[in-house]
């Protein structure tokens, strides 16, 4: 006759506890976040790329400040992307990190997009990237655009799917 083993009551749960290496790891990777996302907002303060003098100037020609930060951010994205191809990088998973060529198509999508981005930038007087570093430096005004940003973010993830692309 089989025997029926009963529960011991005194065993530890199974469930994981507060403190696994999950949870861990996972705020290690918020506080990394957080960290350079700091660094990248102070660098973006101090080289006076949130400037709203700093924007006038570019949108009228009148310096080459803004140009050049952007010129050299796009060079650097070009060399990084060219290095990850030469040798062959993988992302953490093991993934290989491949950057998938456009479909262009009639290129409505990029230029409409453009005319709405370029809008909001010269109302506001603030790229959408340096918002939350405008907030972070004391201009607080700028909730409002960063929430007006992230709704207008949202509503664009909400009807993409309607949208002809």
């Amino acid at each position: 006759m089989a025997t029926v083993q009963q529960p011991d009551i005194h065993a530890r749960p199974t469930t994981p506890s507060r403190g696994s290496t999950k949870d861990v790891s996972l705020a290690r990777e918020i506080v990394t976040y957080a960290i350079v996302g700091v660094t990248f907002g102070i660098v973006l303060v101090k080289s006076e790329v949130v400037s709203w003098y700093r924007i006038q100037e570019m949108f009228r020609f009148e310096s080459i400040h803004m140009y050049g930060i952007l010129g050299s951010a796009m060079l650097t994205a070009l060399v990084s992307v060219q290095i990850l191809r030469r040798v062959g990088a993988r992302a953490l998973n093991g993934e290989r990190i491949v950057v998938p060529a456009k479909d262009l198509g009639r290129g409505y999508r990029y230029w409409i997009g453009g005319i709405f981005f370029g809008a909001g930038w010269a109302l506001t007087g603030a790229c959408p990237g340096p918002l939350f570093a405008l907030v972070g430096s004391g201009a607080t005004i700028f909730i409002v655009t960063a929430i007006a940003a992230l709704a207008g973010t949202w509503t664009y993830g909400y009807l993409r799917p309607r949208l002809p692309h």
